[in-house]
């Protein structure tokens, strides 16, 4: 039987490519839908997993319908605080439920690669994350960035936030030893390109992603939420979906 796919923000941009993706996948049908306004309970009740790709005000909410439902929900929604983690990581207790900054399955190879790469690298390689999206995106830099930044935090064991640089302007000094760099770049349609750089003296290594289409994000949503349906409570990552 095929698995009722919910979708929260289904008007906005992505809610539409989820639900061409979900048309595309045997395995999947539509489940409900809601929108800006609307309760997101009654999309959980006529589904076996949610997809949310909303916006940070809402996410409460559609953890709340998802906890009600007793289903799955996977959020694709970015810009995302510490207050939103708590309450996620709230939420995993009794449902499960997957988090991504992106839902691209090959952006989620690059970020193995990346903190791989973090790990067997010293601190004489410069690492630095360059972004570029479409104008109209809010957030900088992007999760996506971010979460290249973490892992390759991650791979040399220190904190992120402690060792980031960002927004480099005027006569800022020399590069910090060990230091994260990121850059971020807006204009035109650009779905989303990230790449994370590792120089050092004489030689440099490029791991970067393209995306070409949104369409890529909402198969990788579908792909996770398929997996997801049916799981026992707790916090999941695309990570767990491709095996890494």
């Amino acid at each position: 039987m095929a698995t009722r796919i919910g979708i929260i923000g289904a008007a906005g941009r992505m809610g539409r490519a989820v639900a061409e993706a979900i048309g595309k996948q045997g395995e999947a049908m539509p489940g409900g839908q809601a929108d800006q306004g609307d309760d997101p309970a009654g999309a959980a009740r006529e589904s076996d997993v949610l997809i949310d790709f909303s916006t940070p005000a809402a996410l409460d909410a559609n953890l709340d319908a998802a906890r009600a439902a007793g289903i799955g929900i996977v959020i694709g929604t970015t810009g995302l605080g510490p207050e939103h983690e708590a309450a996620i990581a709230r939420a995993a207790e009794a449902v499960p439920v997957l988090q991504a900054a992106n839902m691209s399955l090959g952006v989620n190879i690059v970020v193995h690669l990346v903190r791989e790469a973090a790990a067997r690298l010293g601190p004489d390689w410069d690492i630095e994350i360059v972004e570029m999206h479409h104008r109209h995106k809010v957030d900088a830099p992007s999760g996506t960035a971010l979460l290249l930044g973490r892992a390759a935090a991650d791979g040399r064991g220190i904190d992120l936030d402690a060792s980031s640089e960002r927004g480099r302007d005027g006569i800022t000094g020399a590069r910090g030893e060990g230091a994260i760099g990121f850059a971020s770049l807006r204009g035109g349609s650009v779905a989303g390109d990230h790449l994370a750089i590792f120089a050092t003296e004489g030689e440099r290594i490029e791991l970067g992603h393209r995306a070409e289409s949104r369409a890529i994000f909402a198969a990788g949503a579908v792909k996770a939420a398929l997996w997801l349906a049916g799981k026992p409570a707790g916090r999941y990552t695309i990570g767990d979906v491709l095996g890494l």
